[in-house]
């Protein structure tokens, strides 16, 4: 994928430039999507200065300038639409945001809701640090939302790290002239409906995701995203086994068993409707872990790199997603009206 093709006129450059200092964080992104000294064409070094602390408000002020970056690119060459919420936000409240394409509340063929690890990255990121080292077709999940757009499916892209927000000036947090004071407390502000992954993700799904008119909802999720995807499941257990038609966890940190409180019926709608990419060094697609019906299927994502692991399972994970579509089975939930030992005992009609 040549990276030129998708940023267009979006440079990197432009807000190291806005920087008191640029000097100090020579970076660009090249054709393939990798970091890379404009002088040097050498990866990135974090031990720029004799200082810990300089060195590591020079990384915090790069991975700030990548999200702004990325974000650019969800808007620009991706035509997302960003959102602020909450939706009832006043113009002068700290709010957070998420993504979404102009068909994903649509009636269209199926949408595609990201969700990622737990970090300080944020919207359109798998990983800051990846994208850093290993660059943006491993890091970002531009990858994945271009390939469905080009299934005509819609896109959503939670922002479930967007939790707090720093009071302090834009001038303030990137001004590389100034040593960190690490003596005083940070201090921030949560953002209302967003305070946790969990809440951001609830929200998203209670005012946008639920009122789509496709019941053709898949998520990706990575790391602590599957345990955030599985107490939504438990939240809004009807709502979500009626619309979510597949799930692909990677490398994720969710306890089936815990969470759903060894719902049977939870647990079944798991095991038909989600499937596991785990780091393996096994090839990518060969069955990984055991086969017991207390999860969902595993196979591998054919690298032993964590961080690897969402950009290697990509094509994998879309070919499952296109086959669920096409052979899955529609049902719908309701509560049972007969009074049994269990109280989330459903009942299911196929349709």
């Amino acid at each position: 994928m040549n990276w030129l093709e998708i940023n267009g006129d979006l440079n990197f450059r432009k807000l190291i430039n806005g920087l008191e200092c640029p000097e100090s964080l020579k970076y660009d992104f090249n054709k393939n999507g990798e970091l890379r000294h404009i002088d040097t064409n050498q990866p990135f070094i974090f031990h720029y200065q004799n200082s810990y602390d300089s060195n590591h408000k020079r990384y915090k002020i790069l991975g700030h300038l990548i999200t702004q970056y990325v974000y650019e690119i969800l808007e620009k060459a991706c035509k997302l639409q960003k959102i602020h919420i909450p939706i009832d936000a006043p113009g002068n409240e700290f709010h957070s945001s998420f993504f979404m394409s102009e068909n994903a509340i649509t009636n269209c063929p199926a949408t595609v809701v990201l969700l990622q690890d737990r970090g300080p990255f944020r919207a359109g990121q798998w990983g800051q640090k990846t994208i850093i080292h290993e660059g943006l077709q491993h890091g970002s999940q531009v990858p994945f939302i271009t390939m469905a757009l080009q299934c005509s499916w819609g896109v959503i892209v939670l922002n479930p790290n967007d939790n707090f927000t720093d009071p302090k000036t834009e001038s303030e947090r990137l001004n590389l002239s100034e040593k960190e004071d690490t003596t005083c407390p940070l201090q921030t502000i949560p953002k209302r409906d967003s305070c946790t992954p969990e809440e951001h993700t609830t929200y998203v799904w209670d005012h946008f995701i639920s009122k789509t008119p496709t019941r053709n909802v898949a998520f990706i999720v990575h790391g602590y995203g599957g345990l955030v995807f599985v107490n939504l499941l438990m939240q809004r257990t009807l709502e979500v086994m009626d619309k979510v038609y597949a799930v692909a966890f990677v490398d994720s940190t969710h306890h089936t068993v815990h969470q759903t409180q060894r719902d049977s019926q939870v647990q079944a709608w798991i095991w038909k409707h989600c499937r596991k990419w785990v780091s393996d060094c096994k090839p990518l697609d060969k069955s990984a872990g055991c086969f017991v019906k207390r999860d969902c299927p595993t196979v591998s994502t054919g690298t032993e790199k964590y961080s690897l692991a969402p950009s290697s399972s990509l094509q994998s994970i879309f070919k499952y997603l296109k086959n669920a579509l096409k052979t899955g089975t529609k049902e719908c939930f309701i509560r049972s009206p007969i009074a049994t030992r269990s109280k989330k005992n459903l009942k299911k009609i196929s349709i």
